[in-house]
């Protein structure tokens, strides 16, 4: 299902009702009530004339929800979208059940549905974590983080990442994190921004030889290096699959009660 698409039909069914009740329908109630008042004797009772005011409940309903849906459509297409964490394919960054926001203008502002850049504000830095329609099914999003932009080549090979011939910069933090027995815990700088990320020594893991980043596009992976289905096995993100960057974390939810106290920045 596409809210995206789903909402836009709302907002333009709802004001297309509103908007032919302000130009045509009201007016003609009002002429209607004021020739009923022109025939009546004694004048019209005040339930009568309410009855001839009353609007069709599909303009009520159009008028009370058109504003909500115009301002939540705005919003969600131009500044902020919530998104929940499906899989932790992002950990130890995002854990399953995180909810996070999305800021929808810091790669340009993009048509709702179409999803086609009309005002260029910035682009894409390495480091960042990026939601992304996954181009073998643009229905379904993705979140991963950038380590390759347009012209960088790179490489992944034995748990190391490469970026135009230099490995990226990585610490070891604990051998054997607490819950995550055969995990490496290690602080990556990649860019200017430092993360952590986890690697299994004993899974094989994909190897990716050098490759180009085109114009255009970008590659990315998942702080999980092990559990990621990420650019390593399908390949670039296009420029027109961006949705927005990941910056919070706002809430906690695994099924039980809802938990606010993990908010935080996400890096």
């Amino acid at each position: 299902m596409d809210f995206s698409l789903l909402l836009v039909v709302a907002v333009v069914v709802t004001g297309v009702i509103w908007g032919l009740d302000r130009v045509w329908w009201r007016p003609a109630r009002q002429r209607r009530l004021e020739s009923a008042e022109a025939g009546a004797t004694e004048g019209l009772s005040e339930a009568a004339r309410a009855k001839a005011l009353k609007e069709p409940w599909p303009v009520d309903y159009a008028r009370s929800f058109f504003p909500v849906l115009l301002v939540v459509l705005l919003l969600r297409s131009f500044l902020v979208e919530p998104f929940q964490i499906p899989s932790g394919s992002m950990r130890p960054t995002l854990e399953v059940g995180d909810f996070i926001l999305v800021n929808k203008y810091a790669y340009g502002l993009r048509l709702p549905v179409t999803n086609t850049r009309f005002l260029e504000v910035g682009e894409p830095e390495r480091g960042d974590v990026m939601v992304f329609r996954f181009p073998e099914e643009p229905s379904v999003n993705f979140i991963k983080r950038v380590v390759g932009l347009p012209g960088d080549v790179v490489r992944y090979e034995d748990k190391q990442l490469f970026i135009n011939g230099e490995p990226v910069p990585k610490e070891m933090l604990d051998a054997a994190p607490a819950g995550e027995p055969d995990e490496w815990l290690l602080e990556e700088q990649l860019g200017e921004v430092s993360h952590r990320i986890y690697n299994n020594p004993r899974a094989p893991g994909p190897r990716v030889r050098e490759v180009e980043v085109p114009e255009g596009h970008y590659f990315t992976m998942g702080d999980n290096r092990d559990h990621s289905n990420d650019s390593r096995y399908w390949g670039f993100v296009p420029e027109e699959n961006i949705v927005g960057r990941a910056f919070a974390v706002w809430m906690h939810w695994d099924g039980g009660l809802p938990s606010f106290t993990s908010i935080r920045r996400i890096h």
